[in-house]
């Protein structure tokens, strides 16, 4: 078998193509599968891919990872089958066999690393030393599988391999420089590079944008993009061309090369013949110039960060955008509202997953005609990662410099037959994504500030104070709370600022309670919500005015109960109550923030 190191020192390394989308499995069965149910057709795809000149081979194990985590009772049995399959092919031409990992699912139950490391072991046990973790999204768990790899075969090799899209971002909004920088700092991982997604025109820039790297890049582009029919996909990339821009960036530097979705036999027989004609050693390519004009002065923040970071009390409010065309009132009484003080507008992006004017359209409009800060909620929901980012680039350009990223309430099960949800992100992910704009040759002259939301009355506190700090480190700067209508939501805001310390910007929630009604349906109705038996009962046999006295006054309680533990307030309008939000906020100016 090729010493994988001896032989990259000498030249580049050709792999084989594609499995799935060569491999015609039974209908109904997973290409995994046939590493058991057919046998002779996974050994003849290996056979024809080391006949067109591949050097080294992947087992036929791509979806084990996601296998595992779901408790298939077949994966071990399919992993030891396609390493079988592999290294029986392999001996024919002595190459080197790799066994391939593709992405795991990461959840609290079953995390990502738990998952590589139990099925790469697997691997060690039938004698493995070359490991390749491909297709990856994230490095979420990989190096801690990588750890236990080396802890059991020293001097295994191991390859690690990013989907990257051609704008230079994972699936789940990781940006490739990134994800290479942290493998090649973890001292552990031997190469690293990218596969899948993208074609060999876009990849080569891709690697071109990376410049010198320390470890050998890998490249395994797809053979073009797909072309989707009622009944199949189809890559209509030809071989010729594959063959010719791998070969550009072989003669770059690349030194490990192979083919991913779309790729066959051809093209790696063409690519063989390319690398062929090559000098046995090039240099990297050094790093794409681009001559670009000198950017315009852009404003990197606004008047409410400016107030918040120089730690004086903010006041943030929520008022919802309408539910049709017309914004004629709101933006009436987003005026009023910013004439009584507020600092912030929030608008919340389809509360409850009912559809609304989109509250980031909104948010552009009110920071254009009024000039007050806004700050769009932006949900996981509805959108993939192409809608998202052209949003928040939106966003930026329009002077909008605060999102709030939140998962977002799923769409009523009555709907789900018709109305599929989109979950790409989860709210650290789409954090996360949102900061990684910002940077050097990247999207945005400055970072965007994330804010996120947290349950004061989550069931489980210790596990949303938990998330908070996962929220933090993907790079959130603070929070807006649920609403403080009990005793035990003070008590757990005064947790949150001890355990985040001042780290977290919060802002406390505070929901004016305006009727018995309003509080019993907002505690049975409302996710997130609790309000005390005491307050619902406070409202009994109350009108109209005599309700929104109460809830004004349990409110400054509230507000003041939370004033200790918070960078301010985040004050959520009920039924679009303009007027009684004024009072409560010349209330709360005149007699808990009279310092400012």
């Amino acid at each position: 078998m090729i010493d994988v190191r001896a032989h990259l020192a000498r030249k580049p390394l050709l792999f084989d193509g594609g499995m799935g989308t060569y491999y015609k499995a039974k209908p109904g069965t997973e290409c995994e599968q046939g590493n058991l149910l057919d046998p002779a057709g996974v050994r003849k795809v290996h056979r024809e891919y080391l006949a067109a000149g591949a050097e080294a081979i992947k087992t036929n194990t791509f979806g084990l990872p996601r296998m595992a985590a779901a408790r298939q009772p077949d994966w071990q049995a399919l992993a030891r089958a396609g390493w079988k399959l592999a290294a029986e092919a392999a001996v024919e031409t002595g190459a080197a066999v790799f066994a391939d990992l593709g992405p795991a699912p990461d959840t609290e139950a079953a995390p990502a690393g738990s998952i590589y490391t139990a099925v790469a072991r697997c691997f060690v046990e039938q004698g493995a030393k070359n490991f390749l973790f491909e297709t990856l999204s994230s490095d979420a768990g990989v190096l801690e599988a990588v750890q236990a790899v080396k802890a059991q075969v020293p001097d295994a090799f191991v390859l690690v391999s990013f989907a990257v899209l051609p704008d230079g971002y994972t699936r789940e909004g990781m940006y490739s420089k990134d994800l290479v920088r942290r493998m090649t700092e973890s001292g552990i991982v031997d190469a690293v590079g990218f596969n899948c997604v993208s074609a060999p025109g876009a990849m080569r820039t891709l690697v071109q944008q990376l410049g010198s790297t320390a470890l050998p890049l890998s490249v395994m582009p797809n053979a073009g993009y797909p072309v989707v029919t009622r009944t199949q996909v189809k890559y209509q990339g030809k071989p010729e061309y594959f063959a010719k821009e791998l070969a550009r960036i072989a003669a770059e530097g690349v030194r490990i090369l192979g083919g991913c979705c779309g790729t066959t036999p051809a093209h790696i027989a063409a690519l063989r013949a390319a690398l062929d004609s090559l000098p046995a050693v090039k240099k990297a390519a050094p790093a794409v110039q681009v001559s670009t004009p000198e950017a315009p002065t852009v404003e990197k923040d606004d008047a409410f960060l400016r107030k918040l970071n120089a730690g004086k009390k903010v006041i943030a409010i929520e008022l919802d955008s309408p539910k049709d065309a017309d914004l004629t009132n709101y933006l009436a009484g987003a005026k009023r509202l910013q004439a009584a003080g507020a600092d912030l507008l929030t608008i919340a992006d389809c509360p409850i997953a009912r559809a609304r004017m989109d509250s980031s359209l909104v948010a552009c409009r009110v920071h254009r005609e009024l000039g007050l800060c806004t700050l769009p909620h932006m949900t996981c929901r509805d959108r993939n990662l192409n809608a998202t980012k052209a949003l928040l680039l939106g966003l930026y350009a329009e002077g909008v410099r605060e999102v709030l990223a939140i998962t977002g309430d799923p769409i009523p099960t009555a709907e789900r037959d018709e109305v599929k949800n989109v979950y790409q992100f989860n709210s650290r992910k789409l954090a996360q994504y949102i900061v990684s704009l910002a940077g050097e040759g990247r999207e945005m002259p400055s970072p965007m500030t994330v804010f996120g939301a947290l349950n004061l009355n989550a069931r489980n506190f210790e596990v949303e104070l938990r998330r908070a700090g996962e929220k933090l480190e993907n790079g959130m700067s603070g929070f807006l709370t649920q609403p403080v209508l009990s005793e035990q939501a003070v008590e757990n805001l005064r947790r949150t600022r001890e355990t985040l310390g001042e780290r977290a910007k919060i802002l406390a929630g505070i929901m004016p309670v305006v009727s018995q009604r309003n509080a019993i349906f907002m505690e049975n109705e409302v996710n997130g919500i609790h309000v005390a038996e005491d307050i619902i009962e406070a409202f009994a046999g109350l009108d109209r005015e005599q309700g929104e006295a109460l809830g004004l006054e349990i409110s400054l309680k509230m507000a003041r109960e939370a004033l200790p533990y918070a960078d301010g307030f985040y004050l959520m309008t009920p039924f679009n109550r303009v007027a009684l939000m004024e009072r409560l906020i010349a209330r709360l100016k005149t007699e808990l923030l009279q310092e400012q």
